[in-house]
């Protein structure tokens, strides 16, 4: 496994990662992770490496876009000196330029997104051992989607950021997809296609937890 006894890991997105986590920053006791898949990372690697005592904390918050993650990295990523940090956004990016059609000045276009998230990464890539960047997700098939077509652009994008900046590239939505594919709808594993219920969370954290190499069988 890739995180090693005493590793810290921060986790920072959108309502995805935030998932009703506790404030100001999710860690400790009394079950602070919120309903998402941090809090299945956490319990799955608590569970399988009890003796690492990994420091698992959640930063993510509801409505981020890339521009807000710049906006609060300093207090909430580079000042908790993590070993490991995993970024999981995009969809708000894509979001606002569907239900917010009359208010561009909130879109995130993608060369905005490409720029800020290769700047976070390179900014913070010296000081850690490693980064994960997670796609962003759409619980849809139909490629005649307009917002389904554009998450998968800007999943495309994580997946060029990765490759030029040396961050470990997870595919959630290559691990979603396979899942939609043996079902006859989306709301199965997320209501409105874009917050999972507690099912498709675990699709995330599995999706995570592979890339981290964890051994399931572990004992």
């Amino acid at each position: 496994m890739l995180l090693q006894p005493g590793d810290k890991l921060v986790m920072i997105g959108d309502s995805v990662t935030d998932a009703g986590r506790a404030r100001p920053i999710a860690e400790g006791l009394f079950n602070p992770y919120g309903s998402g898949y941090p809090n299945f990372v956490y319990s799955m690697l608590t569970a399988l490496y009890p003796e690492y005592m990994l420091h698992i904390v959640n930063v993510g918050s509801s409505g981020n876009n890339v521009t807000n993650l710049e906006e609060r990295w300093q207090t909430d990523v580079l000042d908790l000196n993590p070993d490991w940090v995993s970024i999981m956004i995009g969809v708000n990016d894509v979001w606002r330029q569907f239900d917010l059609q009359n208010m561009p000045k909130t879109w995130v276009m993608p060369d905005l997104y490409r720029k800020t998230l290769k700047s976070l990464i390179e900014r913070t890539k010296p000081n850690v051992k490693g980064i994960f960047l997670l796609t962003p997700i759409y619980w849809e098939l139909n490629e005649n989607d307009a917002m389904n077509a554009r998450v998968r652009e800007y999943a495309q994008i994580c997946r060029e950021v990765a490759e030029e900046t040396g961050a470990i590239f997870v595919d959630v939505q290559k691990n979603v997809d396979s899942v939609l594919n043996r079902i006859k709808h989306s709301c199965y594993f997320s209501w409105d296609r874009v917050h999972p219920n507690n099912p498709g969370h675990y699709v995330i954290a599995r999706s995570l937890l592979d890339a981290m190499g964890v051994e399931y069988s572990r004992s």
